[in-house]
């Protein structure tokens, strides 16, 4: 038998990349990917194949840059390839 939580990450991807392009599937796919403490402090929206993304400061701003590496790819994985190619990660 296989254990659910080693399905559940396939079946996820499998629903999210066959379901319509929405604002809120791409906050569902930035928060399955950066966590609830940095979803809940950052806003995202996609602007062609960026997906822009709203910072409360300079230091968290910093710090997503520094993560963007590591973010894009998994992004991709949930969404599907091409969906997002760039982030744009900006401080008011």
């Amino acid at each position: 038998m296989i254990p659910a939580r080693a399905l559940i990450p396939g079946l996820l991807r499998h629903v999210l990349q066959r379901a319509p392009l929405s604002d809120d599937k791409v906050a569902f796919a930035w928060h399955t990917v950066v966590g609830a403490a940095v979803s809940r402090v950052t806003s995202v929206a996609l602007a062609g194949d960026t997906l822009r993304v709203r910072t409360p400061d300079a230091t968290w701003q910093r710090e997503l840059q520094r993560s963007a590496p590591a973010i894009l790819p998994k992004l991709s994985e949930l969404l599907g390839p091409g969906i997002v190619a760039r982030l744009d990660i900006f401080a008011p």
